[in-house]
Order: structure tokens, then sequence, then C-alpha cells
């Protein structure tokens, strides 16, 4: 029977080892070692006094029949017309917002349209960056006034260090017409790109991955702290060691790097060059329901900490007790470039803002709560593609297979890291 191991029990983790397990359990002992005392991963949550938090803003608005139906045997769902929103300058604009502009002055609404109306045209094959890219798509105005800025509060850099690839259809671009109606009335259709979303009626967003985890052999609190390639061993942080045949694993890459014995000057050099955005979660618990009513908001403010709000309570009544409310914020950095607060001047300075943008009153809060993810998203700059490369074909030489977000170095979201592990194959010989 082959040893399989399985690093991480997030949600690319747990899919491995559910799937490997219906292919073939005579064959396969598998184990799951996460680090942390919970699975899930970035999917995970916690809980303070009846309040519930995911771990960043979560919903399903997957396409795919195979995770919809793990899914829906896992959790009764809730589902969700979108209806984020946009904060900038004291405004609330719907999102998205460049086609909804109506609240902004006279005066702005002008320069936006002149400047969509006189953006360069160049062929997408032709254009150098993500900066570039968005002032051909949105004017001058508008680039340096929202997606700009918006860049470099949630990835922690300028646009122009950004490749465009990732972006796809996650940005929606409107015509002259759009944005003409868009600036005379609220009443525009919604041109987010979900139109429904879907979200566990009860125990947060994990409760999605339920249904996978039954019968699972996860060994929690187990931190890898050295892998040994040639004896095929891997070694934890307290005192236990593995055996594999085959090894899996959903760690950072550049964390698979360090933990690695003997891994060539080339790869480790490749590695220096991948970025990424580490994130703080601001969470509230409220005892009133008078908040925004939005799912989410944008915030475009440099002088204001967090890029987006969410509200964990309007996701689900079950996240929060009877009569209260509550807000998640996320504050984002470049790897490299920490923020250089303390934990406590960030939670005071959101709250101080919040007060200030009338979302919330001092003497509502009844749960303040500050955590630090050193892994969020994965930053596109121009060394990702040849970097990662190098990474993974290394170690699938060596026969570590990676998977999930951070090892696959790419920006999946949960249904796309479902399906990363459901996708690995192992040779039954």
């Amino acid at each position: 029977m082959k040893e399989v191991v399985i690093l991480g029990a997030g949600i690319s983790g747990i899919a491995a080892g559910y799937f490997l397990g219906k292919e073939d359990k005579k064959e396969f002992n598998i184990t799951i070692y996460e680090k942390n005392s919970s699975w899930g991963g970035l999917c995970d949550n916690f809980e303070i006094d009846g309040f519930r938090f995911d771990k960043f803003v979560h919903f399903s608005f997957t396409g795919n029949k195979e995770v919809k139906e793990i899914f829906e045997k896992s959790s009764e769902s809730i589902e969700h017309i979108p209806n984020p929103s946009n904060y900038y300058k004291g405004y609330w604009l719907k999102h998205p917002a460049q086609n909804n502009l109506f609240t902004l002055s006279k005066e702005e609404k002008e320069k936006i349209l002149t400047d969509f109306k006189n953006r360069k045209e160049k062929p997408i094959g032709e254009i150098e960056n993500y900066e570039e890219w968005l002032r051909i798509q949105y004017g001058d105005y508008f680039a340096e006034n929202f997606p700009m800025k918006y860049t470099k509060k949630y990835w922690g850099v300028e646009s122009k260090e950004l490749e465009t690839k990732w972006v796809r259809e996650r940005m929606y671009k409107p015509t002259i017409e759009e944005i003409e109606k868009g600036m005379k009335t609220r009443d525009t259709p919604i041109t987010y790109y979900a139109k429904k979303m879907y979200y566990p009626k009860k125990g947060g967003y994990k409760s999605y991955l339920s249904s996978m985890v039954e019968g699972l052999n996860i060994e929690l609190n187990h931190e890898v702290i050295k892998i040994d390639l040639d004896k095929k061993n891997v070694y934890f942080s307290n005192g236990k060691s593995k055996k594999y045949d085959e090894l899996i694993s959903s760690i950072p890459l550049p964390e698979l790097i360090k933990i690695t014995e003997n891994i060539p000057k080339e790869i480790k050099e490749a590695a220096k060059l991948l970025r990424w955005t580490s994130g703080y979660t601001v969470s509230l618990g409220l005892k009133t329901k008078d908040i925004p009513p939005y799912l989410w908001f944008y915030i475009y403010d440099e002088d204001i900490l967090p890029a987006r709000i969410y509200s964990p309570s309007h996701k689900s009544l079950d996240n929060c007790p009877k009569g209260c409310s509550s807000l998640q914020l996320e504050i984002y950095h470049e790897n490299n470039k920490p923020l250089n607060l303390s934990k406590e001047d960030i939670l005071k300075n959101c709250i101080e803002k919040l007060i200030k943008m009338k979302v919330i009153k001092e003497e509502d809060i009844i749960i303040k709560d500050i955590r630090y993810e050193k892994y969020a998203s994965i930053l596109f700059d121009f060394n990702i593609y040849n970097s990662r490369k190098k990474i993974r074909e290394y170690f699938e030489e060596r026969g570590i297979k990676t998977i999930g977000r951070f090892g696959e170095w790419d920006y999946l979201w949960s249904d796309q890291s479902l399906m990363s592990g459901k996708n690995i194959i192992i040779d039954h010989k």
C-alpha cells in the first residue's frame, strides 16, 4: 500500500485526499498534515463570543458542476444577489464604479467622461503593464483615482509593476453609453461578474468542505520543518516524522523551498523573485444591526487602511448573536514592504476611520480582533511565470506535486483550488 502524504489541510489538500481516497482506498494510505489546530486553511474561521469570522472574504459563485454538488452535499446555502459598493472621498458609488458615477460631483464626472472618450487605443498584445492597461480601458482620470489607488492598497505595489494576464473577466469595461447613463441615475443593471453568490446557512464558509472531510485522516498541529527528498521523509516540529511514497504539498512555494533539503542554488534564486501579499483582518462585533446594507465594499481613499470591508452577518445570521451584526476589514501589504504599524495601531486607525465614515458608532462595538496571515494572494509581476515554472518543475521531478493557490502559485478562487487538488494523478504501480 502506498503511503500518500499531503501537506496542508486547506481546500486543495482536503480535495486531494478526498478524491484520491475515492479513487482507490485499498492502494493508498492517505494522511493529511496541518500545522494549525483546525483544518480549512484560508477557508477556515474562528469564533469570539458568538461571532463567527472567516479568514478573508469568501462566497461561492462557481459554475463547476462537480464543485456545486460537493458544496450542496455539505451545507444548505443562502443565495445572495451581489450588492457591492464603493467608498470614495465620502461618496458611496454602486459597483463597479466605472459605470455607476451618479453620486460624484459634476466636475469629476466630466473629467472621467472626457478622459474615457480620449483614451488611447492599443492592441492588448502590445500593452506593457497593468497601469497602461487601466489607462487604455478607462482613461487617465478614472484609472489614477480608482483602480490605480486600489491596486496600491490591495496588491501593495504600483500598477506598473504588474502584468495583465491575471485580470481576465475580473474587471468590467463599460461603453460610453453605460458611463453616461450611470452618471444620470442609480438605476443601472448589475454588471458584476457574478450574478448570484452563495454562502453556507450555518458554520461559515468551511462548511462547504465538510462532506469531503468525512473519513479523512487529518493530523492537526503538525508543522513541517524538514523534507528529505532522498530518504522520502517529512519531519515535524513536534518531533514526529513520516515516510512517504507520494508527497503532495499545498505549502506556499517559498516556504517549501526553505524546508526542503539540498535545493539547488538556481531554484533558490528563482524563489527569491516570487512576490505575494500578506494581510491583516480586523474583525468587529457590534451590538446593533445598523450597518451599511452592502455584502462588501471597496475603499479607494489612501488615508484609510482597509482595501475592502465586508459583513459576515449579512452573509449569514448564523455568524453573529441575535440582534447583532459584524464587519471584517482587510488590510494588505506586499511581502517585502511591511506596514510598520503595530496591530494595536492598525486596529485603532481602522475603528477611527469607520466612525468618521459613519459606518459604525464606537459605543456599539463589543468585539475587537486583529489577525495576520503571511500569505494572502499572489503578485503577478513580470518574473512570476518563469520563476514558478522552474520551481514547480523541480519539485515535480523530485516527486513532490504542488497544488492550490500557493502550491501552483496562481490566482485561484476556492473552486479552482478544490479542482487543483482533485486533478492530482498518482501512479498506482
